[in-house]
């Protein structure tokens, strides 16, 4: 995931204020037969670099790939190969009866950078300290990457005959660095990663007080664009000073942008997200979500609603100014000045009508601004009963009481690539975090040990039901 995805910034933004959610604690009781599997499997990939400065990718793929040969996969159902070298990507298949179209486990197995004089231990090396585990992919994504591999061995050796193909797709740069494996899998190898749908990173749940609250299904995200707002100038000696400058007008424009206020948008998915949000939220916010539900939403909730930047950006577009530059001497007036300003779009909107929005608020003929580049759009994904009722079926099963909440991520996911490519993708994972204590990208990155092992069994139980022909 990119630039610190928020894979539960919808639901942390939330359950945030809800301080009175009713839930049961639970705890659920686990198969301890394949857990060794899974653990070694994960052990050895977050052991393995794969950031895209000193890593390599293509090592961590034919790991997995000898993992699958041990476990009885015949060579022409694995697949490793990649844009470079170092960037390569696994796909392997249990054939299933042909039923239904394939399924797609997807994740990376590229993670951001970590150095170890940031860390207070070595990010990659895995270990178990006080109920966590620690290294750089523990939790993105490495986690998913191996509890999907350990999965389909566990199926292969246990003879289940799905309906359907399963697909395992473990990918390179995902978050960064130029050789996207998604993006190569599609135009290369297109008849690889074919399925009815995809399942991704990008949904999660959440720990609030040691109790588990929700689980999210993640069917859309915002799209990252990038834009520059120029001002510039003649200049002049700083000791002569004039209204005209360069670094003033550009203040001037960048003060505008964040007073402007993108109109709401609802999505199918976010309409029902804040729908069970709004039962489950107490007080104000919970009136204020159902305010904004209605024909005509209440102008004052949605101020209210706005003023929370977590779940302003998930109710419009959004923009803010996040590098810039000026002057080009202490002693001289400025002859231009540029910031750079990061959109995230919500899904269907077009990056040319953003553009020319920029432009009429900052109604300065004089500055100039350009679009930069970035994502590529996607629309989100259909919540169809198929997915959001196995979802919700297992999830009452391992932790009754914990809703389960559709939700748009605001930040990237390789979910985008495979969406335009025609593949509905759904994040979700099973595996909890604590809401207050979130270390993707970051420093000392962990996952729960017991969320690991029921995340693996979560996610076993849900690839089953949508690949039997009887529900199980």
């Amino acid at each position: 995931m990119k630039v610190m995805k928020p894979l539960v910034s919808f639901l942390s933004a939330i359950i945030l204020l809800a301080s009175q959610i009713s839930c049961a604690t639970n705890q659920v009781v686990i198969p301890k037969d394949d857990n060794k599997l899974a653990f070694e499997i994960y052990k050895q990939l977050i052991e393995t670099n794969t950031t895209h400065s000193a890593g390599d990718n293509t090592l961590a793929a034919n790991q997995i790939a000898g993992w699958l040969r041990a476990a009885g996969f015949p060579e022409e159902d694995i697949f490793v190969g990649g844009k470079k070298e170092k960037k390569g990507n696994l796909v392997a298949r249990i054939h299933g009866s042909g039923e239904k179209e394939p399924l797609i486990l997807l994740a990376h197995i590229d993670v951001v950078e970590a150095k170890r004089s940031d860390w207070s231990i070595d990010p990659f090396t895995l270990q178990e300290i006080d109920g966590y585990f620690y290294g750089r992919g523990t939790l993105d994504d490495k986690a998913q990457a191996a509890i999907n591999t350990a999965n389909i061995i566990r199926m292969k050796r246990s003879g289940f005959q799905p309906n359907r193909d399963i697909i395992l797709a473990l990918t390179a740069d995902e978050e960064g660095g130029g050789n996207n494996g998604v993006y190569w899998l599609l135009d290369k190898h297109p008849d690889l990663i074919q399925g009815a749908f995809a399942l991704n990173e990008g949904g999660a749940g959440l720990i609030q007080d040691g109790i588990k609250i929700a689980n999210s299904i993640q069917t859309a995200e915002k799209i990252f664009e990038s834009f520059s707002v120029t001002a510039k100038n003649p200049g002049g000696h700083s000791s002569i000073p004039r209204d005209d400058n360069a670094i003033y007008d550009l203040a001037e424009a960048l003060l505008k942008i964040r007073a402007y206020k993108f109109p709401l948008v609802f999505n199918d998915v976010m309409r029902l997200g804040f729908e069970r949000l709004a039962e489950i939220s107490p007080g104000q916010l919970g009136s204020d979500l159902k305010a904004i539900l209605t024909e005509k939403p209440d102008p004052q909730a949605l101020e209210r609603l706005g003023k929370i930047p977590s779940i302003n950006a998930l109710l419009r577009t959004t923009a803010v100014a996040t590098m810039l530059e000026g002057g080009h001497a202490p002693n001289a007036l400025p002859q231009s000045a540029r910031a750079v300003v990061n959109v995230r779009m919500m899904p269907g909107e077009d990056v040319k009508d953003v553009l020319a929005t920029l432009i009429k608020v900052v109604d300065n003929p004089e500055i100039e601004v350009v679009f930069n580049g970035g994502g590529r759009p996607s629309d989100p994904s259909p919540l169809t009963d198929e997915i959001l009722g196995a979802v919700e079926s297992i999830t009452e099963d391992m932790w009754p009481g914990v809703v389960v909440l559709p939700t748009m991520t605001t930040g990237a996911t390789d979910g985008a690539k495979m969406r335009n490519a025609g593949i509905p993708t759904y994040g979700v994972s099973g595996l909890y975090v604590d809401r207050n204590d979130i270390r993707a990208h970051g420093r000392d990155e962990r996952l729960l040990v017991q969320s690991f092992y029921e995340g693996y069994e979560f996610m076993y139980r849900l690839v089953k039901k949508l690949s039997s022909s009887q529900p199980r």
